[in-house]
């Protein structure tokens, strides 16, 4: 058969997940990328490389948000705890600025404006008519 095919000596195949010792899907970033039409050809690299960027940003974001659940008292990562360690990461923040989060809510601020003024109590006392 000159080289050609499995033969018998067929191997289990391995994904390109596995390969690059990812958790994300490089196969399927490889499809959509194809599919999307983002360019003409798609380099062997690129699926591996954006399946990489994806899985990090994906563990970052859970990492803040467990804590946030764990802060909270909770077991359960809900939309609110994502909320609250995008919002309270600078980077993450400037990131995914424009995103709206359904369930998560606003961080908690008081505008210093709305607080109640702060009496003087040293000095001249105020003037009782």
């Amino acid at each position: 058969m000159s080289g050609r095919g499995k033969g018998k000596s067929g191997k289990k195949a391995t994904s390109r997940s596995a390969k690059a010792g990812l958790q994300f899907p490089v196969g399927r970033v490889a499809r959509y990328l194809k599919a999307g039409k983002y360019a003409t050809r798609v380099g062997a690299g690129a699926p591996v490389y954006l399946a990489a960027v994806m899985e990090y940003l994906c563990a970052e974001v859970l990492e803040l948000a467990g804590n946030a659940a764990r802060d909270n008292k909770k077991s359960r990562v809900v939309p609110r705890h994502i909320q609250l360690a995008i919002r309270n990461d600078e980077e993450l923040s400037k990131l995914l600025g424009t995103v709206t989060i359904a369930a998560g809510g606003v961080l908690p601020n008081i505008h210093s404006v709305l607080l109640p003024k702060k009496s003087k109590k040293s000095g001249s006392a105020s003037q009782e008519y």
